[in-house]
């Protein structure tokens, strides 16, 4: 981008141009105004109050770095580091997944089942960035949560965003529910790893080239960590506890028969906006 004064809306549309030439052109507008926005440290309404201003040098200079990372395919929540998620705001880095909206229906799910516990105790297993269980305590003031993942440094960003959410979360680093093996749960979630490692290539650039594969892929069929999620969540419930988990397309047929097989009853599958099967939900008699 020329390193030339330019009016804040020229700018603009000279960036929305850019990144309109590139492979990523769905939302140019939007992404262009955001990382003009994220470098100023300004807001919207700043924007529609500003366009006719001045913006010239070395600003111009940054900006344009910007809009590269985003030409060449870097996601905008990783580049702004922000994100949202049910209506609140969740700090990401490479070490995390992006929340995706689909992710709510997993969230909605457990809060109508954590209606029939008085103070239900929650495990999220494989927390990322925290945002399932931020939103959770967030909705659901009496539960008692506990965040795990593998990841120490996926944890430290979770740990930042119950923070900011101003929430109180009980964190462990391990491997599924190994740090909590002894332990027993009203309710299990988890939104784990279920991307089949053949369907790599598939993925657009955004996510196969700088999400975290070890928050993506699990084996060939994408059911690795389900065959070992499951059996030991069955360990870790209560009687009538629930477990909740969000899968991939395709996969429930699969998963009716981990579940079924692992001893849970009741299973049933909420569909996401495009009516694909998206949450399986299942009790332990």
């Amino acid at each position: 981008m020329a390193n030339k004064p330019s009016t804040i809306r020229g700018l603009i549309g000279a960036a929305e141009r850019e990144l309109t030439a590139g492979p990523h052109t769905e939302r140019a507008r939007k992404d262009a105004e955001l990382l003009l926005l994220h470098l100023l440290g300004k807001d919207h309404a700043w924007l529609m109050a500003h366009l006719m201003d001045e913006f010239s040098g070395d600003l111009i200079q940054r900006y344009g770095e910007l809009l590269l990372q985003r030409f060449n395919g870097e996601p905008i929540q990783y580049i702004l580091g922000e994100s949202e998620f049910y209506g609140l705001p969740f700090g990401v880095t490479l070490d995390v997944l992006i929340p995706r909206p689909e992710t709510e229906h997993l969230v909605e799910k457990v809060i109508e089942l954590a209606a029939g516990f008085p103070a239900p105790s929650i495990v999220d297993v494989g927390t990322g960035s925290g945002c399932i269980a931020v939103a959770l305590v967030h909705h659901l003031p009496d539960a008692a949560i506990t965040a795990i993942d593998l990841s120490a440094a996926a944890l430290a960003v979770a740990e930042q965003n119950a923070k900011r959410n101003g929430v109180d979360l009980h964190f462990l680093q391990g491997d599924l529910l190994a740090p909590v093996a002894n332990e027993q749960f009203d309710i299990i979630v988890s939104n784990p790893p279920y991307v089949p490692t053949a369907d790599r290539d598939s993925l657009a650039v955004e996510v196969r080239d700088h999400e975290p594969a070890l928050a993506l892929f699990a084996g060939d069929d994408g059911l690795d960590i389900y065959r070992r999620l499951i059996p030991q969540a069955f360990a870790c419930l209560f009687p009538c506890g629930f477990i909740a988990i969000e899968i991939g397309y395709g996969q429930s047929e699969a998963i009716g028969e981990l579940l079924a097989s692992a001893g849970f009853r009741q299973i049933e599958f909420i569909p996401d906006l495009q009516s694909i099967p998206r949450v399986a939900v299942a009790q332990r008699p």
